[in-house]
């Protein structure tokens, strides 16, 4: 049906959805209208999406089911500044339960006044809240989804007029509005938690045009345009620097307390704070696709795949709705006749008990954590795709990690500088002349560790690459050489303490190249690609969680045994694609739950066989999009944090369920025995799906420290 080329795409925004059910019900409706497919309803982020041959027909079955419906623009990143989230107290609901309110008061004045007249006034302020609520059930069961909240509702408040109590009926429909109320402002909540990341971006940019400055609108940036981004402003787009050096705040995105200082060609995000110095930057990616639109778009979409628990409930939830209905009617009628108890209290206890059994906080449980997690991660650079991810990730027991990149930073560094005449300064200088027009990671190594010393780099003259072996050129009226060690040693005879330094900075990992200064050794200069700054923390973490970590490497042994003895990891080394898949493999047949962290580049089998597949990247496409979950901002104790949000996220689950299922059991038992009736018993229901609605946004301050 999804294939058929008549049905058109459409994406709504529905609003009044507060737990699952709502969409649930949503969803079962649509189904039964024809020419619709592909339907998704998501109740954390209040969309609709599916194909349909006539979106009038659509939008009236949505309007019917009780809630707000209205097109949300194509593409993403627009939606959330189009949407604004109405605040609590001008919503239909709130307007409904304020007017029940004032009803049941007025019913309550009256009654005092009119002896004799409390019945017909109580039932009519009941009716002012219960008949939209009938509405909408009556619309649920046309729609194929009879067993609703409002069903149980509307059945407890008629039968308790039918019996009788009818100022109790009525406070029983006046505390349901208000718990639907309290609902949808804590799901608002959750739901602008991650809205607001969209609220960084900032509205306006300022481009470079005709030579020029125009202030333009931040959405209609194009991948190429050159902008100037002022001290103190926020980044409007993601890009390269041109020009120009500042400390970038990336704390309203990544959680990083310290700015991180940022040059030419380094990569900035929309969003971030350029704190002291004005940068010319060349757009990367156009606002729908800029990292952090990308985020919020791939975390709803993380919200539409349900895990395991939250199926199972699912599943739960659609026997357990008619149950209570049946427990309800045998609770109602058994005493009665088969041991002559008085119908009035039976009945009223079977109607307490339908109360006592609506679903909505068991069924909000697990979604509310699983949205509150995935949306506390995103906030912290800890993209995570899909609650089946956030679940598996808290099980993990082995992380296998590449070397180049994810353990490192991914390019050299100098390590040492050993001057064998002159100073160590002299060395930097006249190396740093040869390299200073090179793109070789190397000599950019070398050009940034002389820039970060304070010395002026002067290129040399008449520079010439020796293919394999090194470069050559003359500095100040002197001839230079600057390669390996082999090339070198063919030129120039070194002394044999050189020879040993060699040998022991070669035994560290590290490539070492030797400088010649009118064919004499000058000096050697040695670079590595160094560990992250966080590795050795980030590995300990995971130690400290009884996870074993575990480096994949295609390096040589020495090298990677020098990296993993400095981290004091187990090492793995000469591997290759196929190698990395196979350790991958045996890691799972003993029985370990694996994670594997690499750059979502290669090693693209070894990552998709992992239980868990986790892209360490900066923002990019490729960490974005692959794999099963991302650290966008290349931290390894980010691996560590991501495991612990998992857990957080699986114990709130549990809570959810403990609460949710706790306190339905201890209302029925007091039900049953008559210490409680129908008011408590629809606040017990109300007040556990405020709790675990409120317990799952705990989680959104989760994820801060491991």
């Amino acid at each position: 049906m999804s294939a058929n080329p008549a049905l058109q795409p459409f994406r709504y925004r529905v609003s009044g959805m507060d737990c699952p059910s709502c969409a649930a019900k949503i969803e079962t409706a649509l189904k039964r209208v024809p020419g619709v497919a592909d339907i998704a309803v998501n109740t954390a982020t209040e969309t609709l999406r599916l194909r349909a041959a006539d979106a009038g027909e659509v939008e009236r079955v949505v309007r019917e089911l009780g809630y707000g419906i209205a097109p949300a623009h194509q593409g993403g990143h627009g939606d959330h500044h189009d949407h604004e989230e109405e605040p609590w107290w001008r919503t239909a609901k709130a307007r409904l339960t304020i007017l029940s309110g004032l009803a049941l008061l007025l019913a309550w004045g009256l009654a005092a006044a009119l002896p004799g007249y409390e019945g017909w006034l109580y039932t009519a302020a009941m009716l002012v809240g219960l008949v939209p609520i009938a509405r909408r059930a009556i619309s649920a069961a046309r729609a194929g989804a009879p067993f609703t909240i409002e069903t149980l509702m509307s059945i407890a408040a008629v039968g308790a007029v039918i019996i009788g109590e009818t100022e109790e009926a009525a406070i029983v429909v006046l505390l349901f509005l208000v718990g639907e109320l309290l609902e949808g402002v804590a799901a608002g909540r959750a739901r602008a938690s991650i809205r607001s990341l969209t609220a960084l971006v900032p509205k306006s940019a300022f481009i470079e045009r005709d030579a020029s400055l125009k202030e333009v609108a931040a959405n209609t940036l194009s991948v190429g345009d050159v902008i100037q981004v002022r001290p103190g402003d926020r980044i409007p787009a993601d890009g390269i620097i041109l020009s120009g050096e500042s400390a970038i705040d990336e704390a309203p995105v990544t959680g990083e307390s310290t700015p991180n200082r940022k040059g030419e060609g380094e990569t900035v995000f929309a969003g971030t704070v350029n704190t002291d110095a004005a940068l010319r930057v060349r757009v990367t990616a156009e606002a729908q696709d800029n990292t952090i639109a990308r985020v919020v778009r791939l975390v709803e979409e993380a919200q539409e795949a349900k895990a395991p628990t939250e199926r199972f409930i699912d599943r739960f939830s659609r026997v357990y709705t008619p149950a209570v209905l049946v427990v309800g009617a045998l609770v109602a009628v058994l005493p009665p006749l088969f041991a002559g108890e008085p119908w009035g209290e039976w009945v009223y206890k079977g109607l307490a008990v339908l109360l006592i059994g609506c679903p909505c906080a068991l069924v909000i449980s697990t979604p509310a954590a699983i949205a509150s997690g995935l949306s506390a991660g995103a906030r912290r650079g800890l993209l995570i795709k899909g609650g089946a991810v956030l679940e598996t990730l808290g099980k993990v027991t082995a992380v296998a990690l590449d070397k180049t990149g994810t353990l490192t930073e991914g390019r050299p560094r100098v390590t040492d500088v050993v001057a064998l005449q002159g100073s160590e300064r002299d060395v930097l200088e006249d190396a740093a002349a040869l390299d200073a027009t090179s793109s070789h990671p190397i000599a950019k190594a070398i050009v940034a560790r002389a820039g970060a010393e304070g010395i002026a780099v002067e290129p040399a003259i008449g520079v010439l690459a020796m293919g394999g072996k090194g470069v050559k050129g003359r500095f100040r009226r002197r001839g230079l050489f600057l390669g390996s060690f082999k090339a070198a040693a063919a030129m120039a005879a070194l002394p044999p303490d050189a020879e040993d330094r060699v040998g022991q900075l070669q035994a560290e990992g590290k490539t070492v190249s030797v400088l010649l200064v009118a064919d004499k050794p000058a000096g050697l200069i040695a670079v590595r690609d160094e560990p992250r700054e966080d590795a050795a923390a980030g590995l300990r973490a995971l130690k400290a969680r009884g996870i074993a970590p575990l480096m994949l490497t295609g390096d040589n042994a020495t090298t990677a045994a020098a990296i993993a003895g400095s981290l004091g990891i187990e090492a793995r080394a000469d591997l290759l694609p196929q190698d990395k898949l196979r350790i991958v493999n045996e890691l799972k047949g003993r029985g370990s739950v694996v994670a594997k962290v690499g750059d979502g580049i290669n090693d693209a089998p070894a990552l998709a066989a992992a239980d868990v597949g986790i892209a360490m990247g900066g923002g990019t496409d490729v960490a974005l999009e692959t794999a099963d979950a991302a650290v966008l901002h290349g931290r390894v104790l980010d691996i560590a944090r991501m495991i612990a949000l998992s857990k957080a996220t699986i114990t709130n689950i549990r809570q959810n369920i403990a609460v949710a299922l706790g306190l339905k059991a201890v209302f029925l038992v007091t039900t049953i025995i008559g210490i409680t009736g129908l008011w408590p018993a629809i606040l017990a229901d109300t007040g556990a799906t405020v709790l675990v609605t409120l317990n799952a946004m705990r989680l959104l301050g989760a994820g801060r420290s491991v």
